[in-house]
């Protein structure tokens, strides 16, 4: 009878995960969008994070500099700061990021931009306003779902194990096959679920902070100005760029090795 233990393995598995993503979604859907839409008006900076967390606010921040031709990204992807003298928190970070130089690689101004204290301020306050979920995600809807779904695939795999074990006599392998089938519908069940009242997934922003965000492309839409193309690259990253050489900037994916770059294709 080991099959017994995997089953309840199983059980155990499927059932703490999904459990916990139904939490998740409990406190997601304890703030009240409307309240918040209210009280709360999203900067740029604010929807970069929570449509791309700290790096998107780091692109943001480096693709207004250069459209203001404060900060110079050449094609071919380095950064020379122009005008020293950040306006806000985020510029500051970059340019101190560049370094006393003035210049460096774009790749390592994002990483260590993302990382600055005004981006964790940035995070901070929209956690605690109901719009971010916390730094690790560990408890928001993104991750349970990630869960559920690791979860589905362990039911499978002590499935198949308990059916690769000898039965004893009488026991049917479709009875044994059908008892897993039961916390791997449950598991199913709650995805399908969190996807029709909740989806789409974030790993950033909350029920509460999508909604703004999608507020704020809405308000953007039917005008041509430069908040509204820096709107585009807060929501929907770099790709949105539309200057070739300014996206070819970004374009770049290296990989530090000791004292060099190396360029990965």
């Amino acid at each position: 009878m080991f099959w017994v233990l995997f089953l309840l393995s199983a059980w155990a598995v499927a059932g703490l995960s999904c459990l916990r993503l139904c939490l998740a979604a409990v406190r997601a859907a304890a703030v009240d969008p409307h309240a918040v839409a209210r009280e709360h008006a999203l900067t740029l900076y604010e929807a970069a994070f929570l449509s791309g967390g700290p790096r998107r606010v780091a692109d943001l921040t480096l693709v207004s500099m250069a459209r203001q031709r404060r900060l110079l990204l050449a094609h071919t992807g380095w950064a020379t700061v122009v005008d020293p003298c950040g306006r806000d928190d985020m510029e500051r970070s970059v340019i101190g990021a560049i370094g006393p130089g003035g210049q460096s690689r774009i790749a390592p101004v994002r990483s260590t931009a993302a990382t600055a204290e005004a981006v964790r301020g940035l995070s901070d306050r929209l956690v605690d306003a109901g719009l971010a979920v916390p730094d690790d995600g560990a408890d928001g809807v993104a991750a349970g779902v990630r869960r559920v779904r690791v979860a589905a695939v362990a039911v499978c795999a002590l499935g198949a194990a308990a059916l690769a074990l000898p039965l004893p006599a009488g026991q049917p392998r479709p009875l044994v096959a059908l008892w897993f089938a039961l916390p791997l519908a449950l598991a199913l069940g709650c995805l399908a679920i969190t996807r029709m009242e909740v989806h789409p997934y974030s790993r950033w922003a909350s029920p509460a902070g999508q909604r703004l965000i999608g507020a704020l492309v809405q308000q953007a839409d039917g005008t041509a100005d430069d908040r509204t193309y820096l709107t585009s690259v807060a929501v929907r990253g770099v790709h949105a760029i539309g200057e070739p050489d300014l996206r070819a900037a970004f374009a770049h994916r290296e990989k530090y090795a000791g004292d060099r770059w190396e360029r990965q294709a």
